[in-house]
């Protein structure tokens, strides 16, 4: 029994010991996670969330009051250019062109006439330009017989009237032949007055039917076959038939915070996703960048807003997507990441490992007191870890510049080589840890570890 207490007491010293030593060790060291500087890839990417929405749409509008007779298409149809889509009741307006259609027939039946008119009038011209010149003859030969006292005073006059009855005839028959020809003219103005209303009457006619302008989908029906339609204001109750986008080109239309939207540019690439599509990706590019704020709150944007109260903005980006999808609708909910830079084969660290450090920090006031001098300003940069001459690992503060920024990574523009290790947390001890701290790495810590600070 005594050997056993012996034994007992004997290992509890040692344990006593080793643990006495282990504190001992661990005294006057900051425990931090780590990590090295590397190479790699770095994009920056930017989000925004929106909707989708074709380029090109229209809104049908009723050009004509009425009731509606028929709806050719649905909500969701795919429909061609030139397509009847939808018509209103034309009864008047069929009457109408029915009706100037026979009063055109009418006006070319009376042209057919005047110009056989003058037909009849040329024939009577001709004929009597042909008498006439038989007469001249006969006078011309009686005039020359009654100079020579051949033939009586009698037979001369006859022939004189005859002559001079045929001249006045010829001047008859051209009169006419010109009055048929005017009438002419006067019918085919008629008919050209006639065959302008009919082209009002038919397009009065036309607007009674609704067509597509071109290929694409209608994605909203606010009527049904029976109602009535007046011409309006666009959208307004009543006078709009149907909406119709072309889906051949698909945007996404996104609002992008105010502090990222100067980094944005047109042609940037970006993958677009649908919350109605899970797992699809499509590939597209910035096609334009809003130049006006939008206020969050309202969705409308500043430069129309009539109050002065400050509050976050957005900015509009529209992406046009390079292969768009069967499946896409107008008005799904959409997310843009776009990629504003992109470099490959940078020097980069963890963004957790950045801190603002003053290198002021450590002195005390009375030594900042006593040189007089305005304590140096706060500088980015990260703790090196470095070995010190006894083979200690202490933390050493290096100023550093940095560039793009990726969703982890930063890129590092100065003050780090590849493969130095640095200290990237927890946050709290990045926060309170000094220049030339003793550093145990430990990288199994969270972010509530507490520090130990060093003696």
């Amino acid at each position: 029994m005594k050997k056993i207490l012996i034994i007992s007491g004997i290992v509890l010293t040692a344990v006593i010991l080793i643990a006495v030593a282990y504190f001992y060790n661990q005294a006057g060291y900051t425990k931090v996670m780590t990590a090295k500087v590397n190479r790699q890839e770095l994009s920056t990417i930017i989000s925004g969330t929106g909707q989708i929405k074709p380029k090109t749409y229209v809104v049908l509008g009723a050009t004509a009051m009425g009731r509606i007779t028929h709806l050719y298409v649905k909500e969701g149809d795919h429909v061609t250019k030139g397509q009847i889509v939808a018509s209103i009741e034309n009864v008047q307006q069929a009457a109408s062109v029915n009706g100037q259609r026979a009063t055109i027939s009418s006006a070319q039946t009376d042209i057919n006439a005047y110009i056989a008119a003058e037909k009849t009038g040329e024939a009577n011209v001709e004929h009597a330009r042909a008498d006439l010149v038989q007469k001249k003859l006969d006078f011309e030969r009686a005039e020359s017989l009654y100079k020579d006292g051949i033939m009586a005073k009698q037979d001369y006059d006859s022939k004189k009237a005859a002559y001079d009855t045929d001249v006045a005839s010829l001047k008859q028959a051209e009169a006419q032949l010109n009055q048929a020809r005017a009438n002419t003219q006067s019918a085919r103005g008629h008919l050209h007055t006639q065959e302008a209303q009919l082209l009002s009457n038919q397009n009065a006619l036309d607007l009674t039917k609704a067509v597509a302008p071109f290929d694409g989908i209608v994605t909203n029906e606010p009527v049904r076959e029976g109602e009535t339609v007046v011409e309006g204001i666009q959208n307004a109750q009543g006078s709009t038939l149907m909406t119709l986008a072309d889906m051949s080109v698909i945007t996404a239309e996104v609002k992008v915070d105010e502090t990222d939207i100067v980094n944005i540019q047109l042609g940037q690439s970006a993958d677009v996703t649908v919350d109605a599509l899970p797992g699809k990706v499509f590939k597209g590019h910035v096609t334009l960048v809003g130049d006006q704020a939008i206020l969050r709150s309202t969705g409308i944007a500043t430069s129309q807003s009539t109050t002065g109260t400050e509050e976050a903005k957005d900015f509009k980006v529209v992406i046009t997507l390079d292969s768009p999808s069967n499946d896409l609708r107008p008005g799904l909910s959409t997310t843009a990441k776009i990629t504003t830079a992109h470099k490959t084969n940078v020097l980069s660290l963890p963004i957790q490992a950045l801190t603002m450090f003053s290198p002021d920090a450590d002195k005390k006031p009375g030594v900042q007191a006593a040189s007089n001098a305005k304590p140096a300003p706060p500088q980015q940069g990260v703790f090196l870890i470095q070995k010190d001459k006894s083979g200690k690992q202490r933390a050493h503060f290096v100023p550093v510049k940095t560039g793009i920024t990726g969703a982890t990574d930063i890129e590092v523009l100065s003050g780090l080589n590849d493969g130095d290790e640095i200290v990237t947390g927890p946050f709290k001890t990045l926060r309170v840890l000094k220049e030339n701290a003793l550093i145990k790495r430990d990288n199994t810590l969270g972010a509530t570890t507490t520090t130990q600070p060093a003696n």
